[in-house]
Order: structure tokens, then C-alpha cells, then sequence
């Protein structure tokens, strides 16, 4: 009997090793936390930019193998009353790249920028109006299987999602919120 079960086992399919899934993650802030005030727009003519625009830190793992480079926006879905607020355009980052520290996507390091909202090529944090409520930060990683600077400087979102059509590996998200009181 004993032979019987085990040559019956060894028919069975072994089990399948599920992919690790891709990854965006943070030491500054965890998956829909609020932000802290350090990571707010800072611009002397807004009165609701009120923090230091330092950009947080990111970290990824587990891009697809096909990957050649990397797209990062970073959006408020509700922000300019519901039409929807870019804070940064991202691109070219190379396949072998896994993070940014704190700092860099506010310093342009690393990637080619793209304009923003407020038409910058760098990382523009949150400014809700006073009184406006929670709004939600979108950073959505997306793997590309288009090689590392083959995009050009200064495309919009929707310019950037048109010429990822077709290339687009995969996706990761990350969330973090803020609001001005």
C-alpha cells in the first residue's frame, strides 16, 4: 500500500511557485498613511504649499525580468476640485535602479522629468487648499520594456501613458495622504 500512495504522490503536479509580486514601498511613509509636513510643495506664492518639498524616499523589488527601465507619476485624483493634480512626471529610470532616497526625485536625480501640474520637471509635494480634506497621493511605479533614455524631456502624463502603450510590463502603487487644516 505504502508503494501504491507514493507513486500516486509522485503523479500529482508539484505545487506552482507563485512570481513574487512587484513592489513600491517606503521608510518615510507606509501604504495609506498621511504624510508628513516636510513632504508638502513649498512655494512662497501658494499659501497651502506649507512644507520643505523634500520628495520621500522609494524603494521596489520584484520588476518583471523583461524590465528595461522605469516610469514613475505621482497624482492627487481629487486635487484642482476633482480634475486631478500631477506632482511629478518620471521616466528613463534604469532597469537596474530599486530606489530613490529622500530627496532625489525633488532634485531631478536619476530620471528624466517630465512636467508636472504646476509645470516643473521634478517632484512638486502636496498643496491642498485649506479646509479641502484628505486628499490621496498616487506614486505608481510602472515597469517598461522600453530601453533606459529612449524617451525624450518634457512630456506631459498623458503623453508619457501614450508612448508606454504597448510597453507597459507591470505596475506597482503606493498610497499616502495630506491634508491642510
Amino acid at each position: 500500500m505504502k508503494l501504491k500512495s507514493l507513486l500516486f504522490a509522485a503523479l500529482l503536479p508539484l505545487p506552482v511557485l507563485a512570481a513574487p509580486i512587484f513592489t513600491l514601498q517606503s521608510q518615510d511613509f507606509k501604504d495609506n498613511t498621511v504624510l508628513q509636513q516636510r513632504f508638502a510643495g513649498n512655494n512662497k506664492n501658494n499659501p497651502s504649499c506649507t512644507g520643505e518639498n523634500v520628495s520621500p524616499q522609494l524603494q521596489w523589488q520584484h520588476a518583471p525580468a523583461e524590465t528595461k527601465s522605469f516610469a514613475l507619476v505621482i497624482t492627487d485624483p481629487v486635487g484642482a476640485k476633482g480634475l486631478g493634480v500631477t506632482h511629478l512626471v518620471a521616466y528613463n529610470i534604469a532597469a537596474d535602479r530599486s530606489s530613490f532616497a529622500q530627496g532625489d526625485l525633488a532634485q531631478g536625480n536619476g530620471y528624466t522629468g517630465g512636467k508636472n501640474t504646476p509645470g516643473t520637471d521634478k517632484y512638486y509635494g502636496p498643496c491642498p487648499p485649506a479646509g479641502s480634506g484628505l486628499h490621496h497621493y498616487n506614486f505608481v511605479l510602472i515597469a517598461t520594456d522600453l530601453p533606459a533614455n529612449s524617451l525624450p524631456a518634457g512630456l506631459t502624463q498623458p503623453e508619457l501613458f501614450g508612448k508606454l502603450k504597448g510597453h507597459a510590463l507591470a505596475a506597482t502603487t503606493l498610497v499616502g495622504s495630506f491634508a491642510n487644516p
